[in-house]
């Protein structure tokens, strides 16, 4: 690996580095070597490599390295270089936060900060999260009003996780959020929505306006392409509620008639209208399923609590054949830091997403002895 001077030198030399131009272009022989910020920039290089004498993932930090050269070539524009630092502080923020409890399952709950306390739709998000964190769940919102206030009071400030954002009509977060440990405040949309998709093991959608449906339509635009692994997908309203009818209406009458989503594809995701059945659903998903893996290629490897017998597995393939690109469902052990998990690996067609949910599905129902994992679906580990 390069030696940190070296990435230092590329990233300040030259008059198309906006570093190097801060710097007074190539400091080679100029005696430039001496200015602060190069000096800034050596020191953190410096730290940086102090902090990758024991790090496993040394080839991927050399790999940020040399993009952040070749953007330093790229481009001298102040928003590009205030759109990549603004990013980058989002990352370490929400990292920082998220980090440390990555060993339990959190819900993402949706839906609009216009709903007032008096509503059904408050009242259900209340009573839904109530019943998360009896089950040990976490639960994660926009750390807004409505629905947001409503899933945080019911998780409770100690299971609760807050994703705010600067907007120009700035609101506070709500009380229901430790703001020490427990809340983010991004500044930009798309890092905002990355940490509620790849933080979240389910999400919740109740009604809402612009927002909880970008949201919505991020994670199954994620899921559905497999940008991001499967989780069930709740949408939840009172009873008597019809906002997801409506929106289903318009799904299949001007999207799935038209053949532009497959009608696999609704298979991703649930509609319901009480919160104990939307807790079943996310309990149920993770009853047999643990998690899965893509890996290179269509390689695609489901770890479980349970191994199926011969018979089952059988069966498995003869009814989700139409998953596979070639071969075989075949077992096989995964190993790593968090356990062993029995699992199941194939060939996998990634335009049959819909099809893949069928088959959690079809695990979880199978009568498998996996001991007290299955007692714990709210635990990672």
């Amino acid at each position: 690996m390069p030696s940190t001077s070296d990435f230092c030198a590329a990233l300040t030399d030259g008059p198309s580095s906006p570093l190097g131009a801060a710097c007074g272009g190539s400091s080679h022989g100029s005696g430039n070597d001496a200015t602060p910020l190069r000096q800034r920039i050596l020191a953190l290089a410096d730290q940086l490599a102090d902090q990758l004498a024991d790090h496993s993932r040394g080839e991927l930090v050399e790999g940020v390295l040399r993009h952040l050269v070749a953007i330093g070539h790229a481009t001298q524009e102040q928003s590009d270089w205030a759109l990549l630092n603004g990013a980058l502080e989002d990352i370490r923020d929400g990292l920082s936060v998220f980090c440390p409890h990555r060993y339990r399952r959190k819900v993402g709950v949706v839906g609009s900060a216009r709903v007032p306390p008096e509503s059904a739709v408050y009242q259900q998000a209340v009573e839904l999260s109530q019943r998360l964190a009896a089950s040990g769940f976490e639960v994660m919102t926009g750390a807004g009003e409505g629905v947001m206030e409503a899933a945080n009071l019911g998780a409770g400030q100690d299971k609760s996780y807050g994703l705010s954002i600067h907007l120009p009509f700035e609101f506070a977060a709500n009380p229901y959020i430790d703001p020490q440990t427990r809340l983010v405040v991004f500044r930009y949309f798309f890092t905002r929505k990355h940490f509620l998709v790849q933080e979240s093991d389910a999400l919740v959608a109740m009604p809402g306006g612009v927002g909880t449906l970008d949201e919505l339509f991020e994670a199954l635009t994620l899921i559905q392409t497999a940008k991001t692994v499967p989780v069930p997908v709740v949408l939840l309203a009172p009873a008597g509620d019809d906002y997801w009818q409506r929106w289903k209406s318009y799904m299949v009458k001007s999207v799935e008639e038209r053949g532009m989503v497959s009608p696999a594809d609704a298979q991703i995701y649930d509609q319901v209208d009480s919160a104990e059945a939307a807790v079943d659903i996310i309990r149920r998903f993770y009853r047999i399923f643990h998690s899965c893996r893509f890996l290179g290629g269509e390689r695609l490897q489901l770890l479980l609590h349970g191994t199926p017998t011969d018979e089952q597995l059988r069966t498995i393939n003869h009814v989700f054949s139409d998953l596979l690109l070639g071969g075989s469902i075949e077992p096989f052990t995964h190993r790593s830091e968090q356990g062993v998990y029995p699992g199941l690996q194939f060939q996998f067609d990634h335009r049959c997403m819909g099809r893949l949910y069928e088959l959690i599905r079809h695990l979880n129902h199978l009568p498998l002895a996996g001991g007290t994992r299955l007692e714990h679906p709210e635990q990672r580990q």
